[in-house]
């Protein structure tokens, strides 16, 4: 492996913690306090705009498929399709890593959760 190649790979590995850090701390927001609740998510969504301009110069994209319906030829993981049979209508329940998009297609398969 050449060391742009490795250099994409850690910054691939970096963007995707740091999602999953975002999903956490989004989860966390005490929508009790609604001032604080209101300035923690909007904190959150400029560090993922942050994030994806810091993507975008080498082509690369976070996918994230919460909600969507639910195709085998999806580039993710379902980690629970044992759970249903053929007939089920499935859609995504969550992304617990997103899928990694580059200029020449997927650069890294992301898992998700199913649900009916």
């Amino acid at each position: 492996m050449d060391d742009s190649a490795s250099a994409e790979d850690l910054l691939i590995d970096l963007a995707v913690e740091s999602w999953r850090l975002c999903r956490m701390f989004q989860r966390s927001i005490d929508a009790r306090d609604i001032r604080a609740a209101g300035r923690q998510s909007n904190q959150v969504r400029y560090f993922q705009r942050k994030l994806d301009d810091s993507l975008a110069p080498l082509g690369l994209k976070l996918v994230v498929l919460d909600g969507q319906a639910y195709d085998t030829g999806m580039a993710a993981t379902a980690l629970n399709a044992a759970d249903f049979g053929p007939e089920d209508t499935l859609y995504v329940d969550q992304m617990m890593e997103p899928i990694v998009m580059g200029p020449n297609g997927v650069r890294r398969t992301g898992t998700m959760m199913l649900r009916n």
